[in-house]
């Protein structure tokens, strides 16, 4: 019988942490910057609720439906052929009804937030799903996966206000290329099956130097990036501590993967960058929070 643990892992769920602290990140400048403050602590915390439900949801919803539209490729590469679908511990047809009903909480929930977020959850769903087809076709996956993860704290942000600002469009931009950037380190393992399957990705497309020169350049943009939205931010010793760190945890995963050295793959993709965007969350946070008192 398919258990609740075996769905867990089939979106691995412990990946949220990418996008969540983004979103929390813009859901807090959205309270206690551009919110109405006529609403009660109750209120905001009913929001919270419903923006972490909506965050979920998309995500089960995005990497459910990878693992749905994949899973002939996954089962013909020897890494992924273990995967909950090419391995028989979930059916194609079960993670379908999965996405599906995934996908209808997500609409209800958003539509239950205000009107903006009702119109708008279809095309973030259209998006997040649509990049499942897209190494099918072009090398600018990546940068559709970034753009997938983006959504949340744009999304965050609209649910609070009801409109969207320049800030968070900012911290969605800083979202697209850090994760466009860290997806490529992510890709090298998989180069060479791509190269023999017609997949497209930025390493199977260029050699491993060049798509790390790449992901380093995007992750460059991605500092950038975020010293202009700490502009919109109260300028506390806590932002520039986290933005340093965050910084520093980018710079020590492109220390550890090399053209030469890959083995470190799995501690720069997942443990690093889900450090950085926690780190980099909670001093933001703690900044927007002390600075708002």
């Amino acid at each position: 019988m398919t258990r609740a643990a075996d769905y867990l892992r089939l979106v691995k769920f412990s990946h949220t942490i990418f996008a969540m602290p983004f979103a929390l990140m813009s859901f807090t400048y959205a309270v206690c910057c551009g919110a109405n403050e006529s609403l009660s602590t109750a209120q905001w915390l009913t929001l919270l609720v419903q923006v972490v439900a909506c965050m979920v949801l998309a995500r089960n919803v995005a990497m459910g439906f990878n693992r749905w539209a994949d899973r002939d490729i996954d089962k013909a590469n020897p890494r992924t052929a273990g995967r909950e679908i090419p391995a028989g511990v979930i059916s194609p047809r079960n993670a379908l009804a999965f996405v599906i009903v995934n996908a209808m909480l997500f609409i209800v929930v958003a539509a239950t937030i205000n009107t903006l977020t009702a119109i708008l959850s279809p095309v973030a769903l259209a998006v997040i799903m649509f990049y499942s087809y897209c190494k099918r076709f072009t090398a600018a996956a990546h940068l559709v996966l970034g753009l997938s993860l983006g959504i949340a704290p744009a999304g965050a942000y609209i649910a609070v206000t009801g409109e969207l600002a320049p800030a968070p469009c900012i911290l969605s931009m800083l979202v697209m290329t850090w994760c466009a950037g860290f997806d490529i380190i992510y890709a090298l393992q998989d180069a060479d099956f791509d190269r023999k399957n017609g997949l497209h990705s930025i390493p199977s497309h260029f050699t491993a130097r060049t798509a790390l020169g790449i992901s380093i350049a995007l992750h460059i943009i991605s500092v950038g990036t975020l010293v202009w939205f700490a502009s919109y931010l109260p300028q506390g010793w806590l932002l520039w501590t986290g933005c340093g760190l965050f910084t520093i945890l980018l710079a020590i995963q492109h220390l550890l993967v090399t053209p030469a050295r890959q083995r470190n793959i799995g501690i720069a993709f997942g443990t690093l960058n889900g450090l950085a965007s926690i780190v980099l969350a909670i001093f933001v946070i703690a900044d927007l929070l002390i600075s708002s008192q």
